[in-house]
């Protein structure tokens, strides 16, 4: 059987499972993976008197390696990602970022405000929670500007849904960098980097665009949340929360810690200090004692209770692990259909001298933002999609490497087109569509005209800025 119809038989299964069968997306992946190792590959030899049974147990125990291959570098950090954004929450860090960043631009320039805060908290924040978090100060400027109250929530939305999926250590992006084996020094600073320009263009042009075709919505209040509850984080008192330096740290740390000790390698020095303060486990907990620290001094709690605080992070983060892990044997088992070498094979007109032609850098971008994009209209989760869209482009990658072809560019502008492939579309089936409409007051069908719109345009238009990077910043 063709690799690729063993793809398309895996993601349209994926595709059932989640949205036809009801069936939770770790079930989904870890039975898409065996599924995968069950189907003959032309591309393939198998052992001769192998019986489909001992295929199919082969398979699961791949499914299984993999799985635990993919939490065994991926567990500890989500794990301590999600208790760092629980700390932000709760000891009223996330409220002092966004009040600074308010006093810094002023109300003019409030949706400037709200997008960087989107785009900062939601690095070690899950979207849904940094949206939780800001849209009552979009009400509460609202009420104090009577107007723009869309432009607002669309700036929350441009900074938080970047980062989310662009910026590790988010489920996402993490699982794509190691995938594509890249660097998290270089996933954290290139994701940053490349993510602003279209949080910027989602966040602040298109609202206006919008506003211009006469599409201005009014706020309204929400089921179970009326405009007065929605103010109570921003009544809170300055006195009870805590300073701006020591809330933004558990943010910047492992960022600044990663980071360097990326860019102190990549310019051809070594250091065991930068060395062991920049690997990715240790620099996390750090900040996730930085964090701790925050929320049981600003709430006067003991061991114990901070225990008590923090298990509901753990719990969250115990099925994001799990999610992320399955998605990474699925990969697995995609590899080993040889699809990777297939294409590779397909490809060599586009090869000059050992390395792809910009013919086949272009294609191949089109491959990663193209895949996660499908997968992202089919079944909703941005997560799945990435996980699926890399699993495929590192099967590609390493058909390439196996034959000698070299891109013309690095992997992380094809990490990067993964990401914005994963903003098309998201629509009823997304939870984050849902998150939207009822928290901000907006109907159905203001959802669809905004966060829907300005999802597909940001996602296009990533996919643009990723095509012109590639030819101006190859980055080799």
């Amino acid at each position: 059987m063709s690799p690729f119809l063993i793809l398309l038989i895996g993601v349209l299964f994926i595709v059932a499972a989640i949205i036809w069968l009801k069936l939770h997306p770790f079930f989904a992946l870890i039975l898409a993976a065996v599924l995968v190792g069950l189907l003959p590959s032309t591309a393939v030899e198998v052992a001769p008197g192998v019986s489909v049974w001992e295929q199919a147990l082969r398979s699961f125990e791949n499914s299984a390696a993999g799985l635990g291959l993919m939490a065994g570098k991926i567990g500890i950090v989500i794990a301590l990602a999600a208790v760092i954004g629980q700390c932000l929450m709760e000891s009223g860090a996330a409220d002092r970022i966004t009040r600074t960043l308010l006093n810094i631009f002023g109300e003019k320039r409030a949706n400037w405000a709200l997008l960087l805060s989107g785009y900062c908290l939601s690095i070690p924040v899950f979207f849904d929670t940094v949206f939780f978090l800001l849209v009552p100060l979009a009400r509460a400027m609202f009420l104090r500007t009577g107007k723009n109250y869309m432009g607002y929530v669309m700036a929350i939305c441009a900074g938080g849904v970047i980062t989310h999926g662009i910026v590790p250590p988010t489920p996402g992006p993490l699982l794509m960098a190691e995938t594509l084996n890249i660097e998290l020094g270089q996933a954290i600073l290139g994701g940053f980097l490349i993510g602003l320009p279209v949080a910027l263009f989602g966040g602040l042009v298109l609202p206006r665009l919008f506003v211009s075709r006469g599409l201005d919505l009014p706020m309204r209040d929400t089921p179970g949340a009326s405009t007065a509850d929605l103010q109570e984080i921003v009544d809170r008192s300055e006195k009870e929360l805590p300073g701006f330096f020591v809330s933004i740290l558990p943010v910047a740390l492992p960022v600044i810690l990663i980071t360097a000790h990326s860019v102190w390698k990549a310019l051809g020095n070594e250091s065991d200090v930068l060395a062991l303060l920049g690997n990715k486990n240790l620099a996390m907990f750090i900040a996730t004692g930085v964090a701790m620290t925050l929320l049981a001094r600003s709430k006067g709690y003991n061991l114990k209770q901070l225990t008590t605080a923090i298990e509901p992070a753990l719990r969250e983060a115990g099925v994001i692990i799990l999610i992320t892990a399955a998605g990474g044997a699925f990969g697995g088992m995609l590899k080993e259909t040889g699809i990777g070498k297939t294409i590779s094979d397909m490809v060599t007109g586009y090869v000059d001298g050992g390395e792809a032609t910009g013919g086949l850098g272009v294609l191949l971008i089109f491959i990663a933002w193209g895949s996660a994009a499908v997968m992202k209209v089919a079944q909703g989760s941005g997560t799945v999609a990435v996980i699926t869209a890399a699993g495929i482009m590192a099967g590609v990658l390493a058909g390439l490497d196996e034959a000698g072809v070299a891109l013309p560019y690095h992997k992380i502008y094809i990490f990067a087109a993964i990401s914005f492939g994963a903003k098309v579309i998201s629509w009823m089936n997304d939870s984050g569509y849902w998150v939207v409409c009822k928290m901000s007051g907006f109907t159905e069908k203001e959802t669809l005209k905004t966060w829907t719109a300005q999802l597909a345009a940001m996602g296009i238009f990533g996919l643009i800025e990723v095509l012109v990077l590639i030819h101006l910043f190859p980055l080799k």
